[in-house]
This record gives C-alpha cells, structure tokens and sequence, in this order.
C-alpha cells in the first residue's frame, strides 16, 4: 500500500505477443513485485502465477465489441490505484505504445502527477509474422515495412484509414486488430492500387500454444481467413516475404504443434514440464489440482529433521519431500556436512536429481519410480552394506503416501522411523481461469503426474473433453486413474518429466 498518502508508481509493461517467454526480465520482475495488477484479455494466463500472494488483481480486458472497461475510466482507475498500491502494474497485450492506447494512459498519470514507468514488449507487429516463418523485412523482398491498425470504432460510418498512403507504401504492410474489416479493408487497399497477386498472410494467436495461420494473396486472403475460421487476435500481413513462410515456418513443424495439453502438477512444479512441452510446440494450459503444504505435525516434523544426523539411512520419496526436508534443515545447521554418514536412498530419478542439488548423491534408487521396487533394490544390494536389519532409518515423505516403504522395512527388521515432510492439499484457487478455459475450449491431452493429481482432478467434477487423451507417469498413476474407470492412452517409460514429455509427444493426432 502507499504510505501516507503518498503517491505510488505505476508500471506500464508490455506483456509481449502471447509467449510468456517473450516477457522482458524488467517486467516480470515487476510483476512480483506488484501489489497491484491492472491486466488485458490478451495477457497470457501464465504471468497471473508470477504475482505475489495477495497481490489485488483488477481485470480490464479489451476485445473487439466487448470493453470490460472505457478508456477513460480505466485512465482514472490507474490514477486511484497509485493512491492506494505502492506498485501498481498496467499489464497490456504486445508493447503498450504501439496501439496499445498506453500514451493516453501515460499522459493522464502524468497530469495526475503520478509517478509512472514505461517498460517496452515485444510487439506482435513483429513476432506475430515471426513465429509465422515470415520475416517483415529482407534485403531480397524489401528494406521498409509499414504498420497500421485496422480497428475501427463501431461507431463510425467511414474508415479514417490513410487507404491510398498504405496502398502506395513500399515494403511489408503488417495490420494489427483489422480481422472484423478484413475483407472490407483489403477491398479498399485493392481499389486504391494495392496489388492482388500480392502474396499475405494472417495468423491467429500468434506466438502461442494455439497458433494458426493462412497464406493467400491480398485478394483470396478473406476467403482463405473464412474458410480457416480463423479470427481475432490475429495479425495480417502483406508483401513478398510472405512467400518465404513455406522455408521458415518453423513453429509449424514442432511435434506438438496445435495440441492443447493439461498439466495438473502443483503450481510451483508446473514450470518444468510446461515449458518441455511449450518447447515441442503445445498450447499448455496449468490447471494445478493439489499444492503442497505444511505437514498436520510440525512439531514432529521438526525434531524428525533435528535428529536425522543421528540415522544410518534417509529414505526420500518425492522432490517435494527433499524440498521439505532440506528447507527445514538449513534451518538448524548451516552446513550440509551435518547431516553425518548416512547412506541416501531415492524412489526415482526426479527425487535423485533433487538431492544432487545439495550436494547428495543417492546410494540406493530402483530402476522404476514406485515404492516396490526400492524394496526390492534393498534387497538386492544388501549384501553391499549388510543388509537393513538392525539398521536406523529415516523415510522422509507426505502425509498421504502410501505405506509400502515403512512396513517392508520393518518386515525386514530395520529400524525405521517416519518423517512426515508435507501433505498434498485440494488446489482450490484457479487464478489463471484454467477450469473455465478446459470446459469451453477443451484439450487434446492430460497429463497426471501422481495419484494425488488424479484424485483432486476427479473431485473437481470437471468432465473429460471429448476425444481427450490420458497421460500418465507410471503404473502407480496408472492404477489410481482404473480406480476411476480410466486408462491412460500412454504412460511414460521411465517415472520422470522428460519420459512423460516424450510419451506425450508419441501420441498421434
């Protein structure tokens, strides 16, 4: 909040074409900072989970015949929200002064006499044709390119467009927010000597997950657009380059190109298997199911973390456990040599690469990610280290994994004690409109990464889309899902991100 009654600032940030990535560093370090959030419909979903919590967001989205707010009294919400929020983020869709209307908003903070800050974002004018295969200028097709906005108030009989002065531009001519006129406006550019057999192109959702596009000429563009049914957000464009998209279009030719895929993986780990798909191409749409909590006992957590120097093995189940486990360590002793001589043992790769990030290589792991066959790994190399009877142990996991671990364990006569790290809790916030988004738009796959995933999916009542296919990330989420009725359409090979990546990417379309 602001202090005092002093004025706060406001950011007005470029939020890029659509791809998170495409967000400068300024602004999304910005954006946690924020502590208010001013955001367009063209934002994309994946930069709400950037905010800090308790962060007040204000939607004020913008499309074509639906303004959830005018110009003017959003210019005025912003002038209000620095007099309450110490930083306040107007987040707007491509670079906020290329049609944008970011200059009106800038120049009514300034006769406000608030503070502000503009931070530039990549613009759709040009990463839209990019992402396309189409580059706006190459010294072979042209050295200039023109950028106009076909958008038009609802309101006015006649076109205020400069129609001659853009027929007549020299170059690429990209047109941005004109799919409602399309048809209209390349009818006029033509009678005003535009040329027809001029090649262009118009692509929808541009540097996104749902990216599509037509090439055509000027004057076939409006059918193929029809025909495609293709619409807004889209960006048009107009020149020889569009010819190179054919060579260049590499977005097209990624594995999961059009494929819209659910990821229910808690918030925090969403980022890693999210951004492996996005690399191949999908439209990923983060609908966490669980998130990760304290423990029921923390007192008992606690003192399991003190006196784990004391054990001969730790036994992690999960990253999370590690994650636990490690933040409450480092809490006590400062150096990780103080965790003593114990012998480490892992459930899977994933939990193994979490506790090589301190420094800790694992001692026992089986070769699949289940409860079993660690077991069954102890029991192969017991000779290695005299077996596990009589032996202290630690099994640090979740309130509600499954109890194979500790009673094998204690079958074999171990020692063993629980460390319970963290429970696995109902996500019960869809601050991204993830949920709205699955039953309007649907999707082409889900992926589970564990039984909790499945179970807290399936208590949200929300149905399968049609045709939607189950990835699952090995056979214990395999058997949680039949317990449903359901059966994957693919598991992964191995119990890891990158296995469920590529068993995602062997399915067909």
């Amino acid at each position: 909040m602001a202090q005092n009654g002093s004025q706060g600032k406001v950011y007005l940030i470029g939020a890029g074409p659509g791809d998170p990535g495409l967000m400068t560093l300024k602004g999304r370090d910005l954006i946690a900072q924020a502590d208010c959030l001013v955001y367009d419909a063209l934002v994309a979903p994946a930069m709400l989970g950037w905010l800090k919590p308790g962060c007040e967001k204000i939607y004020v989205g913008k499309r074509a015949g639906n303004h959830a707010m005018p110009q003017e009294q959003m210019n005025e919400l912003l002038v209000s929200c620095a007099g309450r929020y110490a930083c306040t983020v107007r987040l707007k869709g491509g670079d906020p002064y290329v049609f944008g209307r970011g200059g009106e908003e800038a120049l009514a903070l300034s006769a406000a006499g608030v503070p502000f800050e503009v931070v530039p974002g990549v613009s759709s004018a040009i990463a839209g044709p990019a992402s396309a295969g189409i580059p706006v200028t190459h010294r072979d097709c042209c050295t200039q390119f023109t950028v106009f906005t076909g958008h038009e108030g609802a309101h006015k009989a006649e076109s205020t467009l400069d129609i001659p002065g853009i027929a007549a531009a020299k170059g690429t001519k990209v047109m941005l927010m004109g799919m409602s006129r399309l048809r209209e406006t390349l009818t006029a550019l033509m009678a005003a000597g535009q040329g027809g057999e001029v090649p262009a192109a118009a692509i929808q959702w541009a540097a996104t997950g749902r990216q599509r596009s037509v090439c055509a000429t000027v004057a076939t563009l409006a059918d193929a657009v029809e025909s495609a049914a293709l619409g807004a957000p889209a960006v048009v464009v107009i020149g020889e380059v569009v010819s190179l998209a054919p060579q260049l279009d590499w977005c097209s030719r990624l594995p999961l190109c059009g494929q819209r895929i659910v990821v229910t993986r808690t918030r925090e780990q969403a980022s890693d298997l999210s951004r492996q798909l996005e690399a191949l191409g999908a439209d990923v749409l983060e609908l966490p199911t669980i998130r990760i909590a304290d423990p029921t006992d923390k007192r008992d957590f606690a003192e399991a973390v003190v006196d784990s120097p004391h054990y001969d093995w730790l036994v992690f189940s999960s990253p999370n456990g590690v994650r636990r486990f490690f933040q409450a360590f480092f809490a006590v002793y400062e150096d990780i040599r103080e965790i003593g001589g114990a012998r480490i043992a892992a459930v899977g790769p994933g939990t193994a690469a979490e506790l090589k990030k301190y420094g800790l290589m694992v001692d026992v792991m089986p070769r699949k990610a289940v409860a079993e066959e660690l077991i069954a790994e102890f029991d192969r190399k017991g000779d290695e280290f005299g077996g596990v009877a009589n032996v202290t142990m630690l099994w640090v996991h979740g309130e509600q994994a499954r109890r194979v671990i500790y009673d094998e364990l204690m079958k074999r006569q171990a020692i063993a004690d629980e460390c319970l790290a963290y429970s696995t809790v109902p996500e019960t916030e869809d601050a991204t409109g993830a949920r709205e988004r699955l039953l309007q738009e649907g999707a082409d796959v889900i992926t589970f990464t564990s039984s909790s995933t499945v179970r807290h999916f399936m208590a949200l009542n929300l149905p399968l889309p049609e045709g939607c296919r189950i990835a699952s990330i090995g056979p214990v989420t395999t058997a949680t899902l039949a317990e449903y009725g359901l059966k994957p359409d693919v598991e992964a090979a191995e119990h890891t991100i990158p296995s469920l990546v590529e068993a995602v990417a062997s399915l067909k379309k």
